[in-house]
């Protein structure tokens, strides 16, 4: 991830914080909360107005690309060999730019510190998500908090009711670059400070999971071994559905323990 000060040129003032994340090419942008609807970048007026100061990625990423040469203009080959640019790159044209636009005045300078206030967001995105069969996601948070939701709770947010219609869609859930949001698809996003305010807090963290994983999940030798059967008789018992794999696997499966004890008993 690398970070970028927007800074208003006519006043000098930081506005906020851009994140690139490298890998999934996206940007986050992080407002100061000292901007209203008059000092903040046009674009983003709106979420200033309604208290929202963290960006949805596809509008950060609106706001880069209303800043950078578009990939389709006629000489475009022609300004990448000028820059000694092997390929069409956003983010490093933003970077010659400067992040410039004839539109206003802000433009952005690399930064090796995030602020305070970013820091302190940050906590509150997500470290993981798992899509539950119910149509719910159990969001876990940096913070250590662990809430669930349920999708159809959320219809009024643009993309669900997609979701809610289409099963792998839905199990296509996944967390987003720097746990902003739930991303199904990689098209529709659910924001993490959504999630949280939404979701119901469940008194568990995330190392109680880690420890039910550690303690009662096993591959195949470890089944075998507390069976005291081979691999072939382990098959057999999963082939007439007297034990169901939580995992299936080309190499071994995995299995709950508690249900390889029970073929002991």
């Amino acid at each position: 991830m690398r970070a970028y000060e927007i800074v208003d040129g006519e006043t000098s003032l930081s506005a906020g914080i851009l994140l690139y994340f490298e890998k999934d090419r996206t940007w986050i942008i992080e407002l100061s909360e000292q901007l209203d609807e008059w000092t903040a970048p046009l674009l983003l007026t709106k979420y200033v107005k309604e208290g929202i100061f963290t960006i949805p990625r596809e509008i950060s990423c609106l706001w880069v690309r209303e800043r950078v040469i578009p990939s389709g203009r006629q000489n475009i080959q022609a300004i990448l060999s000028r820059h000694r640019l092997l390929e069409y790159d956003e983010m490093k044209i933003l970077e010659l730019s400067g992040g410039r636009c004839s539109q206003d005045s802000f433009f952005i300078r690399k930064t090796d510190e995030l602020p305070l206030y970013v820091s302190e967001r940050m906590k509150n995105n997500l470290r993981d998500c798992m899509v539950c069969e119910s149509g719910s996601l159990l969001c876990f948070f940096i913070n250590g908090e662990i809430r669930k939701i349920s999708l159809s709770s959320l219809s009024g947010v643009e993309g669900v009711d997609k979701i809610l219609k289409n099963r792998a869609l839905m199990l296509s859930g996944k967390i987003s670059a720097g746990g902003y949001s739930v991303t199904f698809n990689d098209s529709i996003d659910i924001p993490a400070h959504l999630l949280c305010r939404k979701g119901t807090r469940i008194d568990l963290e995330l190392s109680d999971f880690f420890s039910f994983v550690r303690r009662n999940v096993c591959d195949t030798g470890e089944a075998c071994g507390l069976l005291k059967c081979s691999r072939q008789n382990l098959s057999y018992l999963v082939r007439q559905g007297e034990l169901e794999p939580v995992k299936k696997e080309v190499r071994g499966n995995l299995y709950l323990k508690g249900d390889i004890l029970k073929n002991t008993w």
